[in-house]
């Protein structure tokens, strides 16, 4: 008989967290997203559960939080069957989880960010702040509980997410990509306490495409490939590339480029760019940088440091305070964001969810977003329908996006298959230079490869390329010079081929790395 949660508002969670599924299947219009899955996690453990985009973890995930109920088979925690309604429930049970993309409100605080839904557990007034600092300090988040949330950060609102689960009581926790914004040492200061909370009794899976993390931090590995279970790996003597090959039947890909392809022509120039916010203060100060023709130039800095602010700046979205931005020999500092994507702009934003795709619209609505004053996509002012219908296919077909139909709504992709239809669209718009701001998070190794291959193929073919990446192994893989930003300034200049994460996570967090 399936147990139905009840639990008094404000008790602590039962349980110790073991948690199995057996045999769950949950089928969509046209797709069968989990097919007989069967998992078992063991209490007081960190279980990885890797695979492709669209190999179903995210909707195992939600089945195992409640935000969606299986078709058949059974979910049982602590060996007693349950029945979730909704992730209310799920909390009830002791199960909180932390999603890659964040369900946060901007104009609320942080403490109301966390207490919300969550108000009889400590209130809303000082004893939840006193919890949420309590947590804060317990683990490094540095979060002020009053402090609005359109202020902080991606790492910042990462954080704020892990602390509303904690603040809840979770004894299982589940982490999708939590290490997606963090430095290398960050990770491992993550690490250190994922550990902790483990030995203190609770449950974490941990779910990730950095291979290399999860063989440093899981105890289990399963694998899990096109809505199944397809195997369990021993973290103490598998290897990255067993890993990837159970996922996607290949080796694991490289971010490694060839033979320069850098030319004199500049056509990215900021010169003495400087932007103050409204309260005078400085995020961005004195900002000088150049790309050139065919160069790929990396920018590393740990989130919250200036990066937004620089590539919002560059994109006309902020106007610089003081400074000129200059593309192609064009000042275009005083261009509205319409005129500089006209001009030859593509732009891979940080957050597909909020500035890249409608998800309620078709493919081939998405394939016109930032592009629809393109000749080729509009006609005396109408758009041409079946352009960009013919445009989203062939898009769909050189980038390897898996969609039934151009015409399926953006939502039903998987992030991987989100990214690529996104950098498809922004490498097709006949673009001079592109700005891709951390363009691979989220993604399975085998869309991480198709991704560095086209920024790879810009390069070749002499597009600029300006790449934000909280992936330091990527930025140093890809780019041909690698600039450091911290408190919105350019603090280094290092080689890639010569620097190492850890150079650049030092100079990164304001230490001394070694320059080129």
């Amino acid at each position: 008989m399936t147990t139905e949660v009840e639990t008094a508002p404000g008790a602590a969670p039962p349980g110790g967290g073991g948690i199995s599924v057996v045999g769950v299947t949950k089928r969509f219009p046209g797709v069968v997203a989990n097919h007989d899955v069967n998992l078992t996690i063991r209490p007081g453990t960190v279980h990885a559960l890797i695979g492709e985009n669209g190999a179903g973890k995210s909707t195992l995930m939600k089945i195992l939080y409640g935000v969606q109920k299986p078709d058949e088979g059974q979910i049982l925690v602590d060996d007693k069957p349950v029945s979730f309604h909704s992730p209310t429930d799920a909390i009830k049970t002791g199960i909180g989880m932390v999603f890659q993309h964040f369900m946060l409100a901007d104009n609320l605080t942080v403490l109301e960010n966390v207490v919300l839904g969550a108000e009889g557990r400590f209130g809303i007034g000082d004893r939840a702040r006193e919890e949420i600092r309590r947590i804060s300090d317990d683990f490094g988040f540095d979060l002020d509980p009053d402090q609005l949330l359109e202020k902080l950060g991606v790492g910042q609102r990462q954080r704020v997410e892990i602390l509303k689960v904690l603040y809840r009581g979770a004894r299982t926790i589940i982490l999708d990509e939590p290490t997606a914004v963090l430095v290398p040492q960050e990770v491992d200061a993550l690490f250190a306490n994922l550990r902790e909370l483990r030995d203190s009794g609770r449950t974490i899976l941990f779910i990730s495409h950095k291979l290399d993390e999860v063989l440093a931090i899981a105890d289990d590995i399963t694998v899990m490939r096109r809505g199944e279970t397809v195997g369990e790996a021993d973290p103490k003597t598998a290897t990255k590339h067993q890993l990837a090959e159970m996922m996607v039947g290949a080796e694991l890909p490289s971010p490694e480029t060839e033979e320069s392809t850098v030319t004199t022509t500049r056509m990215l120039e900021l010169a003495g760019v400087s932007l103050v916010d409204d309260g005078g203060r400085y995020l961005l100060r004195d900002i000088d940088l150049a790309i050139h023709r065919g160069e790929v130039l990396g920018v590393a800095g740990v989130e919250g440091n200036g990066q937004a602010e620089l590539v919002e700046t560059i994109m006309g979205i902020r106007k610089a305070t003081v400074g000129t931005v200059s593309l192609a020999d064009q000042d275009l500092t005083r261009w509205p964001t319409r005129r500089r994507r006209e001009a030859g702009i593509g732009f891979i934003p940080e957050d597909r969810h909020r500035h890249a795709l409608v998800l309620d619209a078709p493919l081939w609505e998405n394939r016109l977003l930032g592009h629809q004053t393109s000749p080729a996509l509009n006609r005396r002012g109408f758009l041409r329908r079946r352009a960009a219908k013919a445009e989203t296919s062939r898009i769909v077909e050189a980038y390897d996006v898996r969609t039934p139909s151009i015409n399926t709504h953006a939502r039903a992709l998987s992030g991987g298959n989100q990214q690529k239809l996104i950098v498809g669209r922004e490498m097709s718009g006949d673009p001079i230079l592109v700005i891709a701001a951390h363009p691979t998070r989220g993604v399975d190794v085998g869309a991480q490869a198709a991704i560095w291959e086209h920024i790879k193929n810009a390069r070749r073919e002499g597009l600029a390329v300006l790449l934000i990446s909280a992936d330091l192994d990527e930025l140093i893989g890809l780019s041909d010079r690698i600039q450091v930003i911290l408190r919105g300034e350019l603090v280094g200049e290092f080689d890639p081929s010569t620097v190492t994460p850890q150079q650049l996570g030092s100079a990164m967090t304001g230490g001394r790395g070694d320059r080129s």
